[in-house]
């Protein structure tokens, strides 16, 4: 039989809400309710300080919506939308409004030894692709390496990791359900587009994006991690802040290219992470220079040197540089990372990540 939302509705009217005296949907809790080919999302509405007792009601809606005719797959979310303050009496604001709490129990990031962010202030300059070969480059020289896709309204490291159409599974750990990442050249990764259906756009609030990151941290079952590479959203905005905030990565890779307007924003990176005290390991200038594949001829299309001497101005280490060339474009478009593969070009990552990890090391002495 066919999905209907009316009864889906209907279901939901069975789970009482925490107070008992009315069912979720008759207490305002369901914010949104979407199916699409056999995979039904529900979010509920709660208040900042439920999210843990409201663990229960989350549950059984979930149960309730699996009896749907239709219904293959079920995932319910939880929400926080707090009222504005009064103007003439608005309290100081805490450092970060919307700080995701975790779960009890056990934790799907307990050993993880070290969690990187690699993050650019403008999108656009290939952050995802660094970001993807950086954490091919590291397994290959013998780390356990895990991979985040981290940025929501764009993810792209499914396709570039060769993993585009495939949808997570969940696992039992510990008496928790935690979703099982996929794993491809050598890395564990998960990414929103494991989640999500189809390519059509997610239009969520910051404090969802946030939300919804923080629980791919500590609700996928990432094992024993040398090191988790985050592919950070783009901005510098409150997400970025509180992500920053809420995951409180080892150190930041900040990737930007030549250009004058992409390594304004790149200051902006540099600073916002300095605002939360996270040391940033490095910068990568990528798109450093064009190779033409007819007559092998470089040219500088968006300048020359400007990361080189944008770190030497900042004092952070340049992780390296890495050309504009097809055969970089042609691997993250095919699936296969360049680091992966024999390429030549494959060598330039391998030595962006020893000297990332150089950096990494030198911070914890």
């Amino acid at each position: 039989m066919t999905y209907s939302e009316s009864e889906a509705l209907k279901a939901l009217s069975g789970v009482m809400d925490m107070s008992g005296e009315r069912d979720v949907v008759s207490a305002g809790r369901l914010s949104d309710l979407t199916f699409t080919d056999g995979f039904l999302r529900a979010i509920l509405l709660i208040k900042p300080n439920e999210a843990e007792v409201f663990e229960p009601v989350r549950q059984a809606v979930a149960a309730a919506l699996k009896t749907v005719n239709g219904v293959e797959r079920v995932s319910v979310m939880l929400t926080a939308h707090k009222a504005a303050p009064d103007v003439k009496a608005a309290p100081r604001r805490s450092a970060n409004p919307h700080q995701a709490r975790r779960p009890d129990g056990y934790q799907g990031d307990a050993f993880v030894d070290h969690v990187i962010a690699v993050s650019s202030a403008k999108g656009g300059v290939g952050k995802s692709t660094i970001a993807a070969n950086l954490a091919v480059a590291l397994a290959k020289s013998g780390k356990k390496v895990g991979l985040l896709d981290a940025d929501i309204h764009g993810p792209s490291i499914p396709m570039i990791m060769g993993l585009s159409g495939e949808r997570a599974k969940t696992v039992e750990v510990e008496g928790r359900r935690l979703i099982a990442p996929f794993k491809a050249h050598g890395v564990k990764i998960m990414s929103i587009g494991f989640l999500t259906e189809d390519d059509g756009p997610i239009v969520w609030r910051g404090p969802m994006v946030q939300g919804a990151i923080s629980r791919m941290l500590w609700d996928v079952n990432w094992g024993d991690l040398d090191t988790l590479i985050i592919d950070m959203p783009p901005g510098t905005g409150d997400p970025q802040l509180g992500l920053a905030q809420d995951i409180k990565p080892r150190g930041a890779v900040i990737v930007s290219t030549p250009q004058d307007l992409a390594l304004l924003d790149a200051r902006k990176g540099v600073a916002m992470f300095g605002k939360v005290n996270i040391p940033v390991f490095g910068l990568i200038e990528n798109m450093s220079i064009f190779v033409c594949p007819d007559c092998g001829s470089s040219h500088d299309i968006f300048g020359s040197g400007g990361v080189k001497a944008e770190a030497v101005k900042l004092g952070v280490p340049l992780l390296g540089q890495a050309p504009l060339h097809m055969s970089i474009r042609e691997g993250s478009d095919l699936g296969m990372p360049v680091a992966a593969s024999e390429d030549d070009k494959a060598g330039l990552f391998l030595a962006m990540a020893e000297k990332l990890w150089r950096s990494l090391e030198e911070g914890l002495n």
